[in-house]
């Protein structure tokens, strides 16, 4: 859908420039009875997203109703930014990307970006190894809530390396990581992972998690949505210290649906730690004339330098996303980023309580979420209740019997800013209806 991009006060400034009043006095030229008067078959006015969707809608038919998340999520993207995206500058733009990511982690600098939020976990694995001076164990606490496909691809991408990544476990009530049961002594450990939100969309005990580790000597790595940085306390708050490296997948941030990406992570840390950073750094300072300029301060890769002193030998910067993610977060702001969490936060708890009281079908968990939330099937397999519910138009969500097979037969269910009421409601009749069917019922 194309942008157009004249607010009222641009049409406010045209008018006065050519010294006319107003758009009927701009046209006054027209005899009244050639004008058709009020358009009574208009309908009233819809916002951006309302239209898109009216349109595609008209286009193409009836589309499913899409509740799937597992760490790529169906956001609204505003019309403006991919038609902005394509007049990108290079520097002082990545510049700004580091700027609004250290903001929005709470931590001292942010990189240029990296390949995948899987990739960019597995290198803050490694990051986490060389920075801890103060240990010389390559483990790594890695939660068993962490995304299944982030814990492959770092486990693929280190193993070789000598680094090992230890499971944590969580509870299965709340879903998330007991501090209590964390052992007392749990020796020499270069660093602990924590999730916020986890893959569960449960929130973690971060604060407590935080502080246990770095009263071990461990390092804090935070993989976080940077969507619901916009209601939750920022990694660089976590406990008395912050957490010391952030990472997480971009692609909330602008980026749309795509059969596998392109996407980009992104990575921050504190400034003790950034020459151990992979990736590119844009920094701003001044030429010899005092003019303002900007360029690459730190460039530690395989390009630049010897291969066997490269912070890393796979990082990319995904220049055109992260031109996208910047746009993003500079046209919706502060408020904007928090409408879109809070939205969405709110269109998960009442889906989540729409399902939960449909017979056969409980919560799985005890503790908050955000964006997301895990239900349990009792007489019905995941995979079934997720095929029936794709034929009544509804992807109901992400089957998690293979990754979590203690948990039964669950779901992982997502729900953005992009879902209405009405939405909602015809994946909780879809659901109670296929319930109904496969308990050898008539719905």
């Amino acid at each position: 859908m194309p942008f157009i991009p004249h607010t009222e006060t641009d049409v406010d400034q045209m008018l006065a420039s050519i010294g006319v009043s107003d758009i009927e006095t701009l046209f006054d030229e027209i005899p009244a009875e050639l004008r058709i008067g009020e358009l009574d078959k208009v309908p009233v006015a819809l916002n951006e997203m309302e239209m898109s969707r009216l349109m595609h809608a008209r286009a193409a038919g009836p589309q499913p109703l899409c509740f799937i998340g597992a760490g790529a999520y169906e956001h609204h993207i505003p019309a403006a930014i991919w038609e902005i995206v394509t007049s990108q500058g290079t520097l002082q733009l990545i510049y700004e990307y580091q700027s609004m990511m250290a903001h929005l982690t709470g931590m001292e600098a942010s990189n240029a970006s990296l390949y995948d939020g899987a990739s960019g976990l597995a290198e803050a694995v490694l990051m986490a190894v060389r920075a801890n001076r103060k240990s010389k164990s390559k483990r790594i606490l890695m939660p068993a809530s962490v995304n299944p496909t982030y814990r492959s691809v770092a486990q693929t991408i280190v193993e070789n390396q000598g680094i090992t990544l230890e499971m944590v476990d969580f509870t299965l009530d709340a879903g998330r990581i007991d501090v209590a049961s964390l052992p007392a002594e749990p020796g020499d450990v270069a660093a602990l992972v924590i999730p916020q939100p986890n893959f569960f969309g449960v929130l973690e005990d971060v604060n407590a998690l935080t502080d246990w580790a770095h009263a071990h000597g461990m390092l804090v790595i935070a993989t976080v949505n940077p969507t619901s940085l916009a209601l939750l306390t920022p990694p660089g708050e976590w406990g008395e210290q912050g957490a010391d490296i952030v990472c997480g997948e971009g692609q909330p941030l602008g980026v749309p649906l795509a059969g596998g990406g392109p996407y980009f992570g992104f990575m921050c840390c504190n400034l003790k730690h950034v020459r151990q950073m992979p990736g590119r750094i844009v920094g701003r300072t001044v030429d010899a004339d005092g003019k303002e300029g900007f360029a690459l301060t730190l460039q530690a890769r395989e390009q630049h330098i010897r291969r066997s002193k490269a912070t890393s030998n796979i990082c990319t910067n995904q220049g055109l996303v992260v031109t996208a993610a910047t746009i993003y977060m500079t046209l919706l702001g502060a408020q904007g980023l928090n409408r879109v969490a809070s939205t969405s936060h709110h269109n998960t708890q009442t889906l989540c309580k729409q399902l939960s009281a449909i017979e056969g079908v409980a919560s799985a968990f005890t503790s908050p979420t955000f964006h997301e939330f895990v239900i349990k099937f009792d007489g019905a397999a995941a995979a079934d209740v997720l095929d029936a519910l794709t034929a009544k138009g509804v992807l109901g969500g992400f089957n998690l019997t293979d990754d979590y097979p203690m948990l039964g037969e669950a779901i992982l269910v997502c729900a953005t800013e992009t879902k209405i009421a009405e939405d909602l409601t015809a994946y909780r009749d879809a659901l109670a209806s296929v319930m109904v069917e496969l308990k050898g019922g008539v719905a």
